[in-house]
Order: C-alpha cells, then sequence, then structure tokens
C-alpha cells in the first residue's frame, strides 16, 4: 500500500509534529536525556516562531499527558473571559457576535503557564534546556513557509491601514517577506530571554526558576505590557474600531490546572478526550454511534458506505456539541457518551443525507440552541481580505490557516498529545515591545444568555482544539490529533478508522480524508452549509458520486487537502514506538529512531 513516508519504528522516542524543526527540536531534547514532557514542551515554543500563522505565545494549549504506567490527565492551558467580558458589555458596542479578530475577542494567554506546568511538574530539563532552540530561532532566522506569506498577504491593507505594529513586524520594510526566506522576530527573542533572566534571578533550583518565569509573565513585565496595549482601539472583523477589555489583574489571576480526563471505552480500547469545554467528546460521540457497522476500507480508501455513517454519525454528535458542550458544571456529558443514549440517537441515521440539525434529548431535557442558529444556516466563503479569526479550510478544502499539534513519546511510556492555537499573526495587533499579539478563542462564545456557550467573564470558551489519546488494555498506546478547527475530530474520525481497519499509522493518515460543514462554524462568523460534504478525491469518483446519490452536497477538495495528522504509538508488549506524520501541506514531519 502507498505512502507518503514510512511509518517511523525505533524503542528510543518518536516524535510528530506540524513542522519539521519543532519535531527536530523535541528530538534533539529527548537525545540529551530528557523525556517526553520535556520534548513536547521544547516543541510546543519552536511552533510558536516557525508557524506564527497558526499559533503564538499569546494563544492557548490543552494537552492530554500520561506519565509511564500512569492514568492520563489533561492540563488545561486555555485562559479564560476577562472580567470586563460581560455580554452587556459587547451588546453595548453594537454587536452580536464576539468579533473573530481584534482585541475584543482575546482571553486570558494559557500557553505560557500551560507549558511551563507541564514543564515543572513532569518534566526534567530547565526552562533554559528547552526554550533555547526556540530563541534561536526567533534571533537568529528561521525559514518562513509559504503559506505563512500566504496568511500575510491576505492581510497586508489591514496591516497597512489599521495595524500599523503588525505591519513593522511581518512586512519589514514595508514589502511582504519571501517565502522560503530566512526571517527573524528579534522582539520574541529579547521578551523570553527576559523571562528567563527573571527566572534564573531565583537562584539555581529549577523548579523555581520555572515558577519565577510563570510569576515574571502574568504578574511582571508581559502582563504590564499586554494591560496597556488593549487600552487603543484596533479594527477588528466588525468593521470597526475597539478597545479589548484584557487586562494585567485578569492575567494575574489565572493560572493553567490540571483535571480528569474523560475516558470512554471501546472493547479493548479507550479513547481518551478531555471534557466538554473543549469539542473532544464529539469523536466518542461519532464511535458510540458507529459501534455495530460495517465500516469498511478498500485498497486503503473509505467505501462510499463508510463515509456516509461516519458523516451522519458526525452531523448527530456536532449537533450534540452545540447544544450542550460548554465550560458549565451541568453537561450531561456521562449520557451523552454512553451506549444506551447512542443507540436512541442512531435510529436517525438512514441511508441518505440529512439536512437537519438535530441537537438530542439526554436525559429528557430539551436543548437549548443560540438565535442565530435557530434563524438559520449561513453559507459561503469568509472574506479573505480584513482581520481573520481561524479560518481552517476553505469550502473547498484549501488551506488558509489554522493551528498546529505535536505527539511525544519516549523509552520509559510518557506520552503526550497537545494542540497549540492561538495568537495567531493575522488575527490579533501585534504588541510592538513583546514581539506577539493576543489571541481571539473567545470569538467561540455566544452573546444569548443562558446557553452552555454563553459568555461570561472568568468562563473558558468551548473550543475546538482537541489532543487525543488512547489507552490499548489500559496502557497508554496512542496518541494522536490535527490541526483543523471544527474537522479536527471528524479528521481523526478518519484517522481512527483506518487505523482500526488494520493500516499502520502513516498509511492511516495517508489514507483519503473528509468533513461536514453541516453544523455552525464555532468561528466568526459563525457560518454553516447544510448537507456540504467535502471529501478528498482520491477517495475515487465512484465513491464521490454514490455519496451524491446519497443527498450529499459533494465538494471535491482535490487530492490531498484535509487534515495535518500526526501520531505517535508504544506496544506494551515489546516496547517498539512508532510515529508517522502528515505530507498534506508538506510542513509536518515525525522523527525517532
Amino acid at each position: 500500500m502507498f505512502t507518503t513516508r514510512p511509518e517511523l519504528v525505533g524503542t528510543f522516542g518518536m516524535v510528530a509534529s506540524t513542522h519539521w524543526l519543532a519535531s527536530a527540536a523535541a528530538m534533539a531534547v529527548l537525545e540529551d536525556g530528557g523525556n517526553a514532557f520535556d520534548g513536547a514542551v521544547a516543541a510546543g515554543f519552536v511552533l510558536q516562531v516557525v508557524e506564527p500563522h497558526l499559533n503564538g505565545p499569546g494563544g492557548e494549549v490543552p494537552i492530554i499527558f500520561a506519565p509511564a504506567g500512569g492514568n492520563p490527565r489533561v492540563l488545561n492551558g486555555q485562559g479564560v473571559a476577562p472580567a470586563g467580558a460581560t455580554i452587556e458589555h459587547y451588546a453595548g458596542l453594537g454587536l452580536d457576535l464576539v468579533p473573530g479578530s481584534g482585541l475584543l475577542a482575546a482571553t486570558v494567554p494559557g500557553a505560557w503557564d500551560g507549558w511551563l506546568t507541564l514543564l515543572r511538574d513532569h518534566g526534567t530539563k530547565t526552562l533554559r534546556e528547552v526554550l533555547d532552540k526556540a530563541i534561536g530561532y526567533a534571533r537568529d532566522g528561521f525559514p518562513l513557509v509559504e503559506r505563512a506569506v500566504h496568511t500575510i498577504s491576505l492581510v497586508q491593507d489591514l496591516f497597512r491601514d489599521h495595524w500599523p505594529t503588525s505591519a513593522a513586524q511581518w512586512m519589514p520594510g514595508g514589502v511582504l517577506p519571501a517565502p522560503g526566506g530566512r526571517f527573524r522576530n528579534t522582539k520574541l527573542a529579547d521578551t523570553w530571554e527576559w523571562l528567563l533572566a527573571a527566572g534564573e534571578a531565583a537562584g539555581s533550583d529549577r523548579e523555581a526558576q520555572i515558577e519565577a518565569a510563570r510569576r515574571a509573565w502574568s504578574q511582571g513585565f508581559v502582563a504590564a505590557q499586554v494591560d496597556e496595549f488593549v487600552r487603543t482601539e484596533f479594527r477588528d472583523d466588525s468593521g470597526r474600531d475597539h478597545a479589548g477589555v484584557l487586562t494585567g489583574v485578569d492575567m494575574a489571576g489565572w493560572e493553567a490546572s490540571y483535571e480528569d480526563a474523560l475516558i470512554v471505552d471501546f472493547d479493548e480500547w479507550s479513547l481518551v478526550k478531555a471534557g466538554a469545554w473543549t469539542q473532544g467528546p464529539v469523536l466518542a460521540q461519532q464511535l458510540r454511534l458507529l459501534e455495530g457497522y460495517d465500516l469498511s476500507y478498500v485498497d486503503g480508501k473509505p467505501t462510499a458506505e463508510t463515509i456516509h455513517l461516519a458523516v451522519e454519525a458526525a452531523k448527530l454528535a456536532f449537533a450534540d456539541r452545540e447544544a450542550w458542550y460548554g465550560d458549565v458544571s451541568d453537561v450531561p456529558l456521562e449520557t451523552l457518551v454512553s451506549r444506551a443514549y447512542a443507540d436512541e440517537r442512531r435510529k436517525l441515521i438512514s441511508d441518505t443525507a440529512s439536512p437537519e440539525l438535530r441537537p438530542g434529548s439526554p436525559n429528557g431535557r430539551e436543548p437549548l440552541l443560540p438565535q442565530r442558529v435557530l434563524r438559520g444556516a449561513s453559507a459561503g466563503p469568509l472574506d479573505a481580505t480584513g482581520a481573520i479569526g481561524e479560518p481552517t479550510v476553505e469550502r473547498t478544502g484549501a488551506m488558509r490557516g489554522d493551528t498546529v499539534h505535536v505527539d511525544v513519546v519516549d523509552r520509559w511510556g510518557n506520552m503526550v498529545s497537545a494542540t497549540p492555537s492561538g495568537g495567531w499573526l493575522q488575527s490579533s495587533p501585534t504588541i510592538p515591545s513583546l514581539g506577539f499579539c493576543l489571541g481571539s478563542r473567545a470569538q467561540m462564545f455566544w452573546l444569548d444568555k443562558g446557553l452552555p456557550n454563553s459568555l461570561a467573564p472568568g468562563k473558558r470558551p468551548r473550543i475546538t482544539l482537541s489532543p487525543s489519546m488512547a489507552l490499548r488494555n489500559g496502557e497508554a498506546a496512542l496518541a494522536f490529533g490535527t490541526p483543523g478547527g471544527d474537522q479536527q475530530d471528524q479528521w481523526q474520525l478518519g484517522f481512527w478508522l483506518a487505523h482500526r481497519a488494520g493500516m499502520n499509522l502513516q498509511e492511516a493518515i495517508d489514507s483519503p480524508m473528509w468533513h461536514s460543514n453541516a453544523f455552525p462554524s464555532s468561528f466568526y462568523p459563525r457560518a454553516w452549509t447544510p448537507g456540504e460534504l467535502v471529501v478528498e478525491s482520491r477517495a475515487g469518483v465512484d465513491v464521490l458520486a454514490a455519496l451524491r446519490a446519497r443527498g450529499h452536497q459533494v465538494v471535491d477538495a482535490g487530492e490531498w487537502t484535509l487534515g495535518r495528522m500526526s501520531a505517535v504509538a508504544r506496544d506494551s508488549a515489546d516496547g517498539l514506538l512508532r510515529a508517522g506524520a502528515n505530507a498534506r501541506g508538506a510542513q509536518g514531519y515525525a522523527a525517532g529512531r
């Protein structure tokens, strides 16, 4: 069976990520005696430098990890809505949606504290040892990928006319950088060096240094610069100028935290996801709905029946996401992932495509949907001429930017799956004294009152970021994930089904992907297209025709367009480690030995 790269197999350590430099950085840390947690942190910081259109220091990171021989846990590196982020404040500005860009969309930056918390509690290296490679790329330069340059080109007029600090950072001399050319972000390198100096001033103890660097971020220079910058009004994609509401007090009052993972059993395998403050549980819901079906692959390609059933299951699961998920205590999650609930919902799946958004009624409760959704769907491509939030894929499947992912497993059996995101260069003006911009994750909140995902101070938005892990016979055996916004848990479903059908990691990653756009987007302006199904053409002309015959509005995405999956695995029986990474986009690579 053809694969774009071989599945890597070894015994020492494996890394897979969305950029070759991040994978190489993590592998270098493993070679230097570090563990999977050290490697993941090193990769995470390098990704902030080399994929700045996909993540940055002002963003966030949810992490699923499992210490060798231990239980998987979730590390929450998603910051909360600021104290001033009330529905009344946004309504008073004449807004019915949180803008997808600019300063009003900022939550408390969570990535720095998330990565440092993982390093402090589970790593072995000092902060300087895991940050030095990212600092080196920021100061000395790195090859700026073509997609980053394309992203800057989309917003160059916005930068020139409204975000001069971004123009100065990303268009030196007023011109676009050259694709593949050497690019520097010396101000970011300065910021990190300042944080390191603050940490190392605490003495020689590793943990004391990390704690001091955490405080220096949330209570020191970084928080002070953020507080000052957000008071200035900047253009956002509402078409008007607004100041932000994030303050240094908000940053000082938040820190990353641990929580139990959602673990859902499927025979010898168990899927591990974060809770319903992410969209992660929809993967478990889809798999529950698909239990009992013959989900066939022929010559490494899904049949039309497999894609149809998967898409109809996705529609039901994502409808439940819209009605029930959020950072609230009363999400009926146990019921949503139960076999009894899936048995009832499965009755809605027929041989033809459904155009309806059909959330269920777990425990007899009536679903709640935003008024914008109840009024009907909106469709059409997003306007790419202004500020953009996270337009993960166009309707054709073309990538316009999204997020990043990294998986690491070491020789001891430690395993990490992380999906950093936010702080995209194109979605918020650059803070010139820091060299990075804030995130825009608050766009995922609704401004309707009384919904699980309604905006409220101190609350996490219901994010699309969705790292994954799987246990086999109770031991961590697989870490995987992909960028892609609302598509993340659909592409991960395709990977899971292909892998369970007998394909190795690389074969499953290379297998043709698909996704549905038949439910509301999590990103401004919350568009959706009932019935629309995007499929890679390698699935076959006959498969696409059969899907159209079932009533799907099929969009041919081209041969290699959907997903940026990566994965690592460990077989507890023989200790062999494996890895695979996505060739789509020509950036992702696995490394290991």
